[in-house]
């Protein structure tokens, strides 16, 4: 005797969700050919899909009464370096500058 479908987890695969006959319709509007044993591995792999969907629709909501969490969760902005302690460097490391300033070329 098979078991009930919420018993018996995502690879229950005892109760046929989708029939032969449907795939073959599928595989004639996606325009492809489907051996038998191709048939019957989609056969299989779409029945897990449906009946494991079909377990998500009938879960019980038990965080239906938790309310979402509200709380910002940014961190501050904090400064951890004085400021033009690092141009110098940063300036010299560019390939061109001007003025203080690192020159790139124009793109537009």
């Amino acid at each position: 005797m098979p078991l009930p479908i919420e018993l018996c987890g995502y690879f229950c695969y005892h109760k046929k969700v989708i029939k032969i006959e449907e795939i073959e319709k599928l595989a004639e509007l996606a325009r492809i050919s489907l051996t038998e044993d191709e048939k019957a591995g989609l056969q299989k792999d779409i029945d897990g899909v449906l009946l494991y969907v079909g377990q998500i629709k009938n879960l019980k909501a038990e965080m239906a009464d938790v309310s979402p969490v509200t709380e910002n969760v940014m961190r501050t902005d904090e400064v951890l370096n004085a400021s033009g302690e690092y141009t110098e460097k940063l300036i010299k490391a560019a390939p061109k500058s001007e003025n203080g300033f690192v020159k790139v070329k124009k793109i537009l």
